[in-house]
């Protein structure tokens, strides 16, 4: 388990967003991590959100794992997607005022909240760099974002058994940002309830590169 505090988010005037934010001593870099489904109980305690956070801390990485408006003890209420987005802007927002201005803060999201943090880097967000894991490919609400500007690694990772990120649209997603590097977990689900191991690895190869 890593060291965390407590800290509120304020993406607009009306609401406020619960947050737990790691920060290592010395830490100079970050790293923002969205959850999984607000209408499928996702939220930021979800164990691949958790072990994201833990792999980037462990590289010496700040961390900051947020719910999305109306999770936990966030205010407001669900937004099919477009409030979410905000939300992802203020947490990035909130880790570089933190860290200061010339420090590198990157974002990794899990199933909707990897949907989440494609749209809001292909909407003009520019982290240091982008992890997305299990993106939803074969999901209704998914929008395929075409060319990322991401300045710094890219990782796309996902179970061999995840029926919501079937090879084919992997394979379709890798083609459009042929910088990533693209990790297929054998025999894990969309869940890693086999694999989990691997993933780490991966989060943490891909940590260790924003640290460099």
């Amino acid at each position: 388990m890593i060291l965390e505090r407590p800290v509120t988010i304020a993406p607009g005037a009306v609401i406020t967003l619960e947050g737990a934010l790691a920060r290592p001593a010395g830490a100079a870099a970050g790293v923002v991590v969205c959850h999984p489904h607000p209408r499928h109980g996702g939220d930021m305690d979800s164990p691949v959100v958790a072990s994201a956070a833990e792999a980037c801390a462990h590289r010496g990485l700040a961390t900051l794992r947020f719910n999305f408006r109306g999770v936990g003890r966030s205010q407001g209420a669900w937004d099919g997607g477009r409030g979410e987005q905000d939300d992802v802007r203020a947490a990035l927002a909130y880790l570089r005022g933190l860290l200061g201005s010339t420090a590198r803060v990157a974002l990794a999201g899990y199933s909707f909240g990897a949907a989440m943090a494609a749209a809001v880097v292909a909407g003009g967000e520019s982290p240091a760099g982008l992890a997305l894991i299990a993106p939803p490919v074969s999901s209704p609400g998914w929008q395929r974002p075409g060319a990322l500007p991401i300045d710094g690694p890219l990782l796309i990772v996902a179970g061999s058994e995840d029926t919501y990120c079937p090879r084919q649209a992997l394979a379709a997603l890798a083609r459009t940002l042929p910088a990533a590097t693209v990790t297929v977990i054998d025999g894990a689900d969309h869940f890693f309830h086999s694999g989990h191991d691997q993933l780490a690895a991966a989060l943490d190869t891909w940590a260790s590169k924003l640290t460099a």
